[in-house]
């Protein structure tokens, strides 16, 4: 079996929301925070008391801040990862350090292609434990924290296998395969396929069958099948396998591997969270049917129904890119900014107003990814002899909205209409 030698190249996304409406300075300084990636994986090690853990965490340049030096430019921060039993109550393990990131080039420092590849192994009983991640930009002190349980398991049972790692892309030199795994867990620029690795360990050498599925969590249906046969050691076996010709359009999806008996008994089960995600497009959307409902406060009738009349999804989604095309305020860069903020915006209101309808459907909603953050809220939930209402305020419109909540179950409705210039996307 050739040995693997991980090269890791110089998350669960961190992510804010806010208990109430956002104001226009929250927002703005929500969007300073860092975001990174991480990935947790699960492997068998020599005790058999204890599983590895390895933890890793991906940093994009852009997202910290780089000074100039004598040679370049220089990027520092910190990274920890704390894991505490399930109850948060008694610290298990922890691990701190400093990152350095030295390029000579400056457009390198806000390449959306490079990042920064961190891990750390830890050996542990297996368990539940929360686990948090932390970073510290040392040029700009802003900071991101993320949280999250994870259950360690263990790998007792004749037959077992480990996690499932995404990889980006992989080589081979002197006999030792080298892979760069994907810790963001978008696949779409992936083109040959979705390439992995897994580790199997079994009790004796044997043969068994593999099945590799992949599910559409949204609509809960098996876009991919496809089953090997798989020969296995005694011991630790590495597997790389790939899947291609899966046809995956944008979503989020479970990618799993099940290991089966000749006879068709199920041994062991592993899931793998991914999603596929095209450059461009706001991670947000997963749905193109849907996002192209959500034009409703950007788009006219016809240009909507236009986008709806394509003959198949592949040109739905090619019409649906070139409306967002046309809207770039800034077509010679990556970025499309009205794009983003726009779905920004759309996935606010869904998180914060999601009552009695979709957040986005609300009247709420509607004025929110209209006008964006009002610059003040008013709220009045519990005034005598008033049903419950909020004002929101728009200083440089010089207007403001009143909602009123009728039947008392938080279904605000604008009772202040829109029209005209207010009726329209306002970036």
């Amino acid at each position: 079996m050739k040995a693997i030698i991980m090269v890791f190249l110089v998350c669960l996304f961190s992510s804010f929301t806010f208990a109430q409406v956002e104001n226009a300075t929250a927002a703005n300084e929500a969007l300073k925070r860092q975001k990174y990636f991480q990935d947790f994986m699960n492997f068998a090690s020599n005790n058999s008391n204890e599983s590895r853990l390895d933890i890793f965490i991906q940093v994009p340049y852009k997202e910290v801040l780089f000074a100039r030096t004598k040679t370049g430019f220089l990027a520092e921060y910190k990274l920890s990862i704390s894991i505490f039993s399930e109850d948060k109550k008694k610290l298990i393990a922890e691990k701190i350090w400093t990152e350095k990131i030295l390029t000579k080039n400056f457009n390198e420092t806000n390449s959306k292609s490079n990042y920064n590849l961190s891990m750390r192994s830890f050996y542990l009983q297996p368990a539940k434990y929360l686990i948090r991640t932390s970073l510290e930009d040392k040029e700009s002190n802003l900071s991101s924290t993320a949280e999250n349980f994870f259950t360690v398991r263990n790998f007792s049972s004749p037959v077992s296998i480990s996690d499932i790692m995404l990889i980006s892309h992989s080589t081979e030199s002197e006999g030792a395969k080298k892979i760069i795994p994907n810790i963001t867990r978008n696949v779409a620029t992936q083109k040959t396929g979705i390439d992995l690795f897994y580790e199997v360990y079994s009790i004796e050498n044997n043969k068994f069958v593999v099945n590799y599925s992949i599910v559409n969590k949204k609509k809960e249906l098996t876009v991919f099948s496809k089953t090997d046969t798989l020969f296995v050691n005694r011991g630790k076996n590495q597997i790389f396998a790939s899947i291609v010709d899966s046809n995956l359009s944008l979503g989020n999806f479970l990618l799993v591997a099940k290991i089966y008996s000749l006879h068709g008994k199920e041994l062991a089960t592993v899931s793998k969270k991914f999603y596929s995600e095209w450059t461009g497009v706001p991670s947000s959307i997963t749905d193109i049917e849907l996002a192209v409902d959500q034009l409703l406060y950007i788009a006219t009738s016809s240009e909507i129904d236009y986008i709806k009349s394509a003959p198949d999804q592949n040109q739905m989604v090619q019409r649906y890119l070139e409306f967002w095309k046309r809207k770039d305020p800034t077509p010679r860069t990556e970025e499309n900014e009205i794009f983003q903020e726009y779905y920004r915006r759309i996935t606010y209101a869904d998180e914060n107003f999601n009552d009695l309808r979709e957040g986005w459907r609300s009247d709420r909603g509607m004025v929110f990814i209209i006008l964006g953050p009002p610059d003040n809220v008013e709220r009045h939930p519990y005034e005598i002899n008033t049903k419950p209402y909020e004002i929101w305020e728009y200083y440089d419109l010089n207007k403001s909205f009143t909602f009123l909540d009728e039947t008392g179950f938080g279904d605000y409705r604008l009772i202040t209409p829109l029209y005209g210039d207010f009726y329209r996307y306002r970036q």
